[in-house]
């Protein structure tokens, strides 16, 4: 049996996070940083499961 990992990993989080602070401080450097941190965190499109 495989284990899917949750939507909201910790990383995707942790980007969600810096890209707000980066927002509400203006801070555009650290607002692309959290885009790009949740960006690689979410699993590629199209990745399924495996079904034995």
């Amino acid at each position: 049996m495989t284990k899917t990992s949750p939507p909201t990993s910790t990383e995707a989080l942790k980007g969600s996070v810096k890209e707000a602070i980066g927002k509400l401080t203006g801070n555009d450097r650290i607002e692309a940083e959290g885009r790009r941190q949740k960006r690689e965190a979410a699993p590629p499109k199209g990745h399924k499961p495996r079904a034995d």
